[in-house]
């Protein structure tokens, strides 16, 4: 039974015209199909029909974010998990949304709404299996590679982190605090791959985003990443700069609907016997903007 990676994100976008065009070429996704109210997109290294959905709605924000498991035969066992453990499921039929499988869906305690699926179609990343070139021809915009985390908030921090370590053997990277004991959850960094961070919830506005980030493979790209926004007038929040928390370093901005990107790289790898680190909130500046030490207004206060 494996939750293999974070599989997908659906985004309310308002200002729908515009945040396609910005996705597909600003941020260089690559778009997959299209119905009505829904794009489909993928970064170029992913070899699955979609990761990001586009979803035409009247405000902006998290629809919902899905986990790859390995075989179709986990939606029943973590199912029964989820009910044993008192959340309520339902499932999702195939062919509710263009090119996936089944999945099973439950809202977590800090609002979000989560789908755990196994089938998608896969689309290949545009490269032969034999014998393949480094990239394909024809990338456009910042080209990251794949769908990499995402950063959620509400009011009960630690009973949403309980759902992942407890029952989808996620692990804490790391963990942000307060109090006079450090017994007051901030933040938690969770990991099920080998990644510093697949999901991190922070206290804050029930069922709010705050950001979903892309993966750029080096400093020189995020470089690169920056260029390309201030060439398009794209509104950036912060950076590039470097965190305390993972070692990534980072851009956040915005898109035309007011959701909040990330391009990341860097980092280290994890294992699940990696211990917890622990960061104090007289700390928070370094923690988040290493190089800067303190954090503007905007980036704490602005969620989707």
């Amino acid at each position: 039974m494996a939750i293999m990676r974070l599989g997908r994100v659906e985004i309310g976008c308002p200002n729908w015209e515009k945040s396609i065009e910005y996705y597909k070429n600003v941020i260089g996704l690559i778009e997959v199909a299209r119905e009505e109210d829904r794009v489909y997109l993928k970064a170029w290294d992913e070899h699955d029909h979609h990761s990001v959905i586009l979803k035409k709605n009247d405000s902006a924000g998290l629809v919902h974010l899905a986990f790859k498991c390995e075989f179709a035969s986990d939606l029943d066992l973590y199912e029964e998990k989820l009910n044993n453990y008192g959340v309520t499921t339902e499932r999702v039929p195939a062919g509710t949304r263009l090119a996936e499988g089944e999945a099973v869906r439950f809202v977590i305690p800090t609002g979000q709404t989560v789908e755990l699926y196994s089938e998608i179609e896969v689309v290949g990343n545009g490269l032969p299996l034999v014998n393949p070139d480094p990239w394909p021809d024809g990338l456009v915009g910042m080209h990251p590679t794949r769908l990499d985390h995402l950063l959620v908030a509400g009011d009960d921090v630690d009973g949403a982190v309980k759902i992942f370590t407890d029952l989808f053997d996620f692990h804490v990277s790391e963990q942000l605090v307060a109090g006079e004991n450090n017994d007051v959850t901030i933040c938690k960094w969770l990991f099920k791959t080998n990644t510093a961070h697949d999901i991190a919830i922070i206290k804050g506005p029930q069922n709010g985003l705050h950001h979903f980030a892309f993966w750029l493979d080096e400093w020189v790209e995020l470089r690169n990443a920056a260029d390309i926004m201030a060439k398009n007038d794209v509104m950036i929040d912060a950076g590039p700069t470097r965190h305390g928390i993972t070692r990534g370093t980072t851009i956040y901005f915005f898109d035309p609907s007011g959701n909040r990107n990330e391009v990341f790289c860097g980092g280290y790898i994890t294992y699940p016997d990696s211990p917890t680190i622990t960061w104090t909130e007289d700390t928070i500046g370094k923690a988040i903007f290493y190089f800067e030490r303190e954090l503007n207004e905007r980036f704490t206060t602005v969620f989707s």
